[in-house]
């Protein structure tokens, strides 16, 4: 299966090479602060080396025996129990600063500064570096980075922009719906769906792809392309690869295959969306050539907009179609994992749709802004399991300062939105879910930064308001069409966080026709 072949690096273990993780001498830095002494005013600050924090053996005991590589979200509530809300942690080269409380949170990302960066992207740097390809939104950094993502917001981020792909998003919900159909008559009982975050992977790769490249590739067919599965798992053994890489020392680059296999993986990636590109822009000549006004969404805005290169095309797309796959797939299937198990939610959510969509119609953004229950699920649900579950930040252009603490430039900061978002302190019984909490009577007031599952200011997740409207449309027309019940043998299914987070085990869930009740 498709998610299979992508899921497999998150079966290694260990921190997100992609979000976690910062490839810089930091102990150096950190110690060397810690030792000069560091005063701000009349002040003497903390620093790095005051910080309370597991020793190497306690952090190797709890990442390989006690089962951190199954439930690293888990094990980060244990330590801010014993460390407090901030404690410092190092293995290997890496040094962290981690973060487990709203209001530190918030003070580390109101000091990010104008160029903001996640984590040191170098093995993915040193693949363009190696083929002379431009950097994306994930591996620009600086005042370039500012300027390309300022490019690659327009058309998609702004929600009034984002509707704009409505009628793509339902053109591919209603095949996903044809899909979904074929898959559960053809179980033995005629109505279970297994791994349905499968399924919906295969719609969120679709409906992101038809977006970016304005054609079909063809995820949701019986008999999927071979080019396109080509094409995924490469994206699947990149990632797996840019793990094994990450733990082996550089010198076993020419003796192990990982290097030439991680290589080719993009090779194989960067071919498919170059070539869908190159066919997009010789349509676009051809229309110019015979004098017609050149429109489209977004790869004709790219390309005739003039203000990004041929290259800067080529090296943005196949970043952004990274953007929001695993948000819709992930988010979608734990939103129907939890309405099997709470019918009373599921069949409000079913009348609020039916009252507002009735019939055969299919819902449209204007819809969607009159379900605030709908909405509030899907929140709910990014609550409960954000799908990046430990982000991270670097002090990239000044010293960060937190309270009676001062950390120099180039410190790798790991904040925990995952253990954040369910501290009883933010979200009163925070481990249930109760959608309801974020309706407008029901809403209790706290920090809007206790849930930010797509980050925080211009450094966040671009393909936001594309995966929103996907996760809305596609919700509102399954529940409309079927009532979702749960597999009596799936059992207890945990979050687990394998780069992002998701089920221990597959989710298996019974659809029955809603016109057959």
């Amino acid at each position: 299966m498709i998610r299979a072949a992508v899921r497999g690096c998150y079966h290694l273990g260990g921190r997100s090479l992609l979000l976690q993780t910062c490839r810089r001498t930091q102990a150096r830095v950190l110690h060397g602060a810690a030792a000069a002494g560091v005063t701000q005013g009349d002040k003497k600050m903390k620093t790095f080396d005051d910080l309370p924090g597991p020793s190497l053996l306690t952090n190797l005991y709890w990442f390989f025996i006690r089962g951190y590589i199954l439930y690293g979200q888990e094990i980060q509530s244990v330590f801010k129990k014993k460390y407090g809300p901030i404690w410092k942690s190092s293995l290997g080269m890496y040094s962290t600063v981690n973060i487990a409380d709203v209001e530190l949170l918030e003070t580390v990302l109101r000091q990010e500064g104008k160029y903001p960066m996640r984590s040191d992207m170098k093995l993915w740097r040193d693949y363009r570096e190696l083929r002379d390809l431009a950097m994306g939104p994930f591996t620009e950094e600086g005042h370039r980075w500012h300027s390309l993502r300022s490019t690659l917001n327009k058309r998609m981020l702004k929600p009034a922009e984002a509707v704009l792909y409505t009628g793509v998003v339902n053109e591919v919900v209603t095949d996903f719906l044809d899909t979904l159909e074929d898959i559960r008559k053809e179980s033995a009982s005629g109505v279970m769906v297994n791994d349905i975050a499968n399924v919906f992977y295969r719609f969120a790769f679709e409906g992101i792809s038809y977006i970016l490249f304005e054609t079909r590739i063809g995820c949701l067919e019986k008999n999927i392309p071979p080019k396109t599965k080509k094409f995924i798992d490469s994206i699947g053994a990149m990632l797996k690869y840019s793990v094994f890489l990450s733990v082996f020392p550089a010198w076993t680059k020419n003796i192990l295959p990982f290097n030439k296999l991680y290589i080719e993986s993009w090779d194989n990636i960067f071919g498919f969306g170059n070539d869908l590109i190159d066919q997009k822009m010789q349509k676009i000549q051809e229309r110019l050539d015979r004098g017609e006004e050149v429109q489209g969404e977004y790869l004709t805005y790219l390309l005739s907009s003039g203000k990004l290169t041929m290259k800067e095309v080529y090296g943005s797309i196949a970043e952004l179609l990274f953007a929001g796959v695993d948000t819709t797939s992930n988010t979608l299937s734990w939103a129907l994992f939890h309405l099997a198990k709470d019918q009373e939610t599921q069949q409000s959510l079913y009348q609020e749709v039916s009252a507002i969509v009735p019939g055969d119609a299919i819902p449209t953004a204007d819809d969607i802004a009159r379900m605030p229950l709908l909405k509030a699920i899907i929140k709910e649900t990014l609550r409960m399991y954000p799908v990046v579950p430990t982000n991270s930040r670097v002090a990239v252009e000044k010293e960060i300062i937190i309270g009676d603490y001062i950390f120099p430039k180039d410190t790798l900061f790991a904040l925990h939105h995952y253990v954040i978002a369910r501290d009883e302190n933010n979200f009163p019984e925070p481990n249930k879910f109760l959608p309801q909490r974020w309706l407008r009577d029901q809403r209790i007031k706290n920090n809007p930064f206790s849930s930010i599952p797509f980050g925080y200011g211009i450094r966040a997740c671009v393909g936001r308001r594309i995966a929103e409207l996907e996760m809305h449309l596609a919700l509102s027309r399954i529940i409309k069409k079927y009532q979702i019940q749960p597999d009596p043998q799936i059992g207890e299914i945990k979050p687990m966080a394998r780069i992002v987070l998701i089920p221990s085990k597959p989710i298996n869930l019974k659809f029955l026709e809603r016109t057959s009740l």
